[in-house]
Order: C-alpha cells, then sequence, then structure tokens
C-alpha cells in the first residue's frame, strides 16, 4: 500500500513535468481496496481492470520500473510503451488490463470466465470497475450472462464515491450497488475498502465460491479517492474541505500502521525503514524510466496481434508500400 501511494505521488509530479502523456488518473486513497482485493487472488487468477490502474499492477507483482516506464512510454514499460498509463499489463501475472472505456473490461471478463469453464480450469477472474460504470449497458449484459452461465468472476465494485464529478446518489437510482446483483440473482455484498484485512477477506471468500461452485458474485468496496478524477482535475469543485478531511482521517496507510503496531508486526523503526526502501524504488523506477529509449517509429504496428500471419498483415503500412512511399514521414501538411 505504501509504494502505490507514493508511487503515485511520484507519478504526479512526472506528469506535471510533461513527462507522462495522456490522460493520467491515480489512486492515492484506495490502496486498502487494490491491495486487500489482489492479495485474495491465486497466482493463477485472472485480473481485469479500468483505468485507474496503477496501484493494481503493483499489488499483482508488477516491477515499478516496467510500471513507471509504461506511464513515460518506454520500450521497458511493461506494454512495451503502448498503452500508457490506462492499459497496462502483465501476462505473465495474469494481468489483463487497464481498460480506457469505462465498462469496456466486463464483456472481455466475462469471456475470460467462459474460457476457464470450457477449458475445465479451476480458476476466477476478478473483475474490478468503478461506481461510474455501474450504469451503462455492459454492465448489465455482464452480470446477465455472469450469472446465465454461471461463471467464475467476482465483479469488485470500487465505489470511491464519484463517477468523475457526479456523486453516486446522483446518478444511481439505487446507490447501494451490490444490491444490483440481486437482479440477476447474484450473491452481491458490501464491505469498508480502507480496511485491507476486511477486503482480502471478502475477496477470498469470494474468489473461493467462483473457482469451486462457479458462483459469480458482486463485491463493493466503500473508498475514496484523495485526489481529482485525473491529474488535471483538482477534485475541489464538487468536494467540500469537510467531506476531505472525513475520508482522510481513515487514511488506509495510517489504519493498518496501527494494526500492526498492535499486534507487534512492525515498530516506528520497521515502519521508518519500509518508507525509506519504498522511496528508494520508486527512485529507481523513473531514474529506469528515464534511461529506457522511447520506441521506433518503425515499429508501430508490432504487439498488435499475437498470430503468427501479423507480419505479413500489417506489410502494406511499411514505408515502401503500397503508395510508394520510400520513408515514413511524421509531420505537418507543409513537411
Amino acid at each position: 500500500m505504501l509504494l502505490i501511494r507514493r508511487f503515485e505521488e511520484e507519478v504526479e509530479r512526472q506528469y506535471k513535468r510533461a513527462r507522462i502523456g495522456g490522460y493520467c488518473h491515480v489512486a492515492s486513497g484506495q490502496e486498502a481496496a487494490t491491495v486487500g482485493a489482489v492479495d485474495a487472488m491465486a497466482d493463477e487468477d485472472l485480473l481485469f481492470t479500468s483505468y485507474r490502474t496503477h496501484g493494481f499492477a503493483l499489488a499483482r507483482g508488477c516491477d515499478p520500473s516496467a510500471v513507471m516506464a509504461e506511464l513515460f512510454g518506454r520500450v521497458d514499460g511493461s506494454a512495451r510503451g503502448r498503452g500508457g498509463s490506462m492499459h497496462l499489463l502483465d501476462v505473465d501475472r495474469r494481468f489483463f488490463g487497464g481498460w480506457g472505456i469505462v465498462g469496456g473490461q466486463l464483456p472481455i471478463a466475462v469471456g475470460a470466465g467462459l474460457a476457464l469453464v470450457h477449458r475445465g480450469i479451476p480458476q476466477a477472474v476478478l473483475c474490478e470497475l468503478g461506481d461510474g460504470a455501474v450504469n451503462i449497458g455492459a454492465w448489465h449484459e455482464a452480470l446477465n450472462l455472469a450469472a446465465l452461465w454461471r461463471l467464475p468472476l467476482v465483479f469488485l465494485i470500487l465505489n470511491n464515491r464519484y463517477a468523475m464529478g457526479t456523486p453516486v446518489e446522483r446518478a444511481s437510482a439505487e446507490p447501494e450497488l451490490h444490491r444490483r446483483a440481486a437482479a440477476f440473482r447474484m450473491h452481491g455484498e458490501v464491505v469498508d475498502g480502507q480496511d485491507v484485512e476486511a477486503v482480502a477477506d471478502a475477496t477470498a471468500f469470494l474468489l473461493d465460491g467462483a473457482r469451486s461452485s462457479r458462483e459469480p458474485a458482486v463485491l463493493e468496496a466503500i473508498t475514496y479517492r484523495y485526489r481529482g478524477h485525473s491529474v488535471a482535475d483538482p477534485g475541489t469543485a464538487y468536494r467540500s474541505r469537510d467531506e476531505r478531511d472525513t475520508w482522510e482521517a481513515r487514511d488506509p496507510l495510517v489504519l493498518h500502521a496501527d494494526v500492526m503496531r498492535r499486534q507487534g508486526l512492525a515498530d516506528d523503526a520497521a515502519l521508518s525503514e519500509l518508507e525509506h526502501d519504498v522511496l528508494a524504488t520508486v527512485d529507481q523506477a523513473v531514474a529506469a524510466a528515464e534511461s529506457s529509449p522511447e520506441p521506433a517509429v518503425e515499429t508501430l504496428a508490432h504487439h498488435i496481434y499475437g498470430d503468427p500471419d501479423t507480419a505479413r498483415q500489417f506489410s502494406r503500412m511499411a514505408p515502401g508500400s503500397p503508395f510508394g512511399e520510400i520513408e515514413l514521414v511524421l509531420g505537418g501538411l507543409g513537411g
């Protein structure tokens, strides 16, 4: 959780220094919900997430240097510099993104669950989404098929109270989002998203049911993002100072540090050492990202498909094909 917090703070700094392009959404404040859910996964389980994805990548064990390099758009990034902030992935760790379209991951996760069933593989799919995705068609379609076909999926709603700047109560006729599962005769429950152990226990129970009995479920984790919707959003126009203070009083890092002290798992010296190690890891990630080269323009169409025919399919995009170009030139109309 501490790594995610310090990583996200550094991401904000690098974004404001124009080293990170495109859109960028940090998850400061949501660390317990993220880490607790991923901690409950088995190594072979599959993970799909929305575009607020840095924390999930780190929690799943992705190399921080590869994550930062991806944000920088460099070849050593987890998606070879093609995905950026919203499209992180690590196939070796069964982390399949990072989806930039709201709810875009939902039907894909259902398809993955169906594939597991067809292959007879006793694994589960954890599909994360935000509260803003529960009012779109893909949500209803995904839950309907998951329930109808009894697919091994757990839908994890990270309810951080706002879809961009719109409060849940203004967007959802049923603001207790886990209750939506009842419409599909699916189990739904809510958990304190600031309590990492509570999230881990609830997620583990539901994932076990998905693996062993093909029981899909919805888990709503109530959490809060300290920053705005994206780095470009200060997040102050639609939230009061009192509201932010109330949630920051239940900071997941502070809460769990207190638990560790009470249980004798760590003292102040150990926590200080952990902070030092995490900061060094983040600094190393930035240095690695800076030293990684940018992808060559000639490789623009690489890594799009994995089938053997990819080279032939994209050969017509190469310089010299099909309209007689002799070199690939990127520039304005006067270039």
